[in-house]
């Protein structure tokens, strides 16, 4: 039986997608990390996932890319099913911030100390220091292994050269991480906590990952393409809030009232999004605005919201 959703979208994407590419004139390719700077400022690529399995793609949906701050979204989930909400949310807090993602103001001028939320770099440096491993190494293959199973993805793997240019330049990181140590909510070494963390945010894919990824989000953690449950409910709930109050760093209430889905966006110019119970969804355009999300692929999901009404507000 045909979806007339999913006929629609196959039509109107292409168009949509073209439609959205004017828009990256506007934005600027993230150059705080070097290696960054080398995306095409141009791209803009969609891929959609339907809960039947369905994959519609337009545009430079084959471009690759590094998740960057996306990576949070499922850390968070893994600490969470490592450690339980008490524990994690005793070094974390649950709150938007009104800061940029990279500051480390209130964790000066607010008591305990501890970082807002865990999609802040504060937080989700935080977060990395609560994966169980034996050591940085382990800890790392435990994050890669849990997102390959996401995205159903055994190629998953790390860029080299944006992890090896994300440490040389991660300065203001490691002052988070060593001021998070001094009010005694990190525990460890500072060093392989950070390289723990610029690892899972240098993992590159493509697209139709992030699609597969948010996919098993959209089904309450349960990838309809194969039955198999890879996150309890309650911990998607939780990432899913957080998504929505925080995902898109200081634009996260205008997206929600402009597009109105969960969504977590990254410097490399990638947006995670979903349609609750219906469509995983990942885009890629690396020209970002002035609040770090990507200027066309923000268009583009306006554009789709509004002509296939999918905000859940």
């Amino acid at each position: 039986m045909t979806n007339p959703e999913i006929e629609r979208i196959k039509t109107a994407l292409p168009g949509w997608v073209e439609a959205g590419k004017p828009f990256a004139s506007e934005g600027k390719v993230a150059s705080y990390i070097p290696e960054l700077s080398k995306a095409p400022k141009e791209a803009l690529g969609i891929a959609l996932i339907s809960k039947d399995g369905e994959t519609i793609a337009a545009g430079d949906a084959d471009l690759s890319f590094t998740m960057q701050s996306i990576s949070k979204v499922f850390t968070l989930i893994l600490a969470l099913m490592d450690n339980g909400e008490e524990l994690v949310f005793s070094k974390v807090g649950m709150e938007p911030t009104g800061d940029n993602f990279n500051s480390m103001l209130k964790l000066e001028l607010v008591r305990p100390g501890i970082p807002f939320n865990p999609l802040i770099n504060a937080g989700a440096i935080t977060v990395s220091s609560l994966i169980e491993g034996a050591d940085a190494a382990d800890k790392s293959a435990r994050i890669l292994h849990f997102f390959k199973e996401l995205a159903a993805n055994d190629c998953l793997d790390y860029d080299m050269a944006v992890y090896r240019s994300e440490s040389e330049t991660g300065d203001l990181n490691r002052s988070m991480a060593y001021l998070l140590k001094d009010n005694g909510v990190l525990n460890g070494s500072v060093d392989d906590v950070l390289d723990v963390y610029f690892r899972h945010c240098s993992i590159n894919v493509r697209c139709a990952d992030l699609a597969r990824m948010a996919l098993v989000l959209a089904c309450d953690g349960t990838d309809p393409l194969t039955g198999q449950t890879l996150i309890p409910r309650r911990y998607v709930q939780i990432a899913k809030t957080f998504m929505t109050t925080c995902g898109m760093y200081n634009a996260s209430g205008e997206f929600a009232i402009q597009v109105g889905l969960p969504a977590k966006s990254g410097v490399s110019g990638g947006i995670l999004t979903l349609v609750p119970g219906r469509f995983g969804i990942g885009i890629v355009g690396p020209a970002l605005n002035a609040k770090g999300n990507s200027r066309a692929g923000v268009r583009l999901l306006e554009t789709m919201s509004q002509e296939l009404d999918w905000s859940m507000f």
